[in-house]
């Protein structure tokens, strides 16, 4: 039987980008985010650009620009703009053999579900930046997340070491939830304000 679960979570992911993107007040584009360098406009391209790499591992081709020096401008229609992105991811995605053992990625290859988890998380925790910046109550959810661990468990210190595209995990108190727990893993202030 074929594992989905990596695209359960991709799915999931991709909703939660564009239910976020879809809600951003139209003054707000310019705000500060946990990523401390970038706007809400800059991390919105990365995290278009970085899904746009994903898909394009895939079928072929490069992303319209470098995800790691984002824009910091709109398109008109940013919510079709990513649209027509995640679209193209999934039906890439969607083309592949269900037991894809090493799928074409930015991070390398890696199986199907681990690929999807990959791209998950990326759309994901740039879903929870835009939304904490710009002032929207759209927490990560726990099934998200939970979706999203085991991936990151086996990457993200890789990533963090090799390429500091994390900044250092952050501490947890005892029980905290899935999704506050990812977030501190990823180098992320769960509770980061404006």
């Amino acid at each position: 039987m074929a594992d989905t679960r990596g695209f359960e979570v991709l799915t999931g992911a991709h909703d939660y980008l564009r239910e976020v993107v879809a809600g951003v007040p139209a003054g707000a584009w310019g705000a500060a985010t946990p990523c401390s360098e970038w706007t809400a406009r800059q991390v919105f391209n990365h995290a278009r650009i970085d899904q746009q790499g994903y898909g394009l591992a895939i079928t072929g081709g490069r992303p319209d620009s470098d995800p790691f020096h984002p824009e910091d401008a709109l398109a008109a229609d940013p919510s079709a703009q990513l649209d027509e992105v995640l679209r193209a991811v999934a039906a890439a995605y969607a083309g592949l053999p269900a037991d894809s053992e090493a799928v074409p990625t930015p991070l390398g290859p890696l199986s199907l579900p681990f690929a999807a988890a990959a791209a998950a998380m990326d759309a994901a925790v740039h879903a929870w930046d835009i939304a904490v910046g710009t002032g929207q109550d759209l927490p990560l959810t726990e099934e998200l997340a939970e979706g999203i661990r085991p991936l990151a468990d086996r990457l993200v210190d890789h990533l963090r070491d090799s390429y500091q595209v994390f900044a250092p995990a952050r501490q947890v108190p005892a029980g905290a939830g899935r999704a506050e727990s990812l977030l501190a893993f990823l180098g992320r202030d769960p509770h980061w304000k404006p």
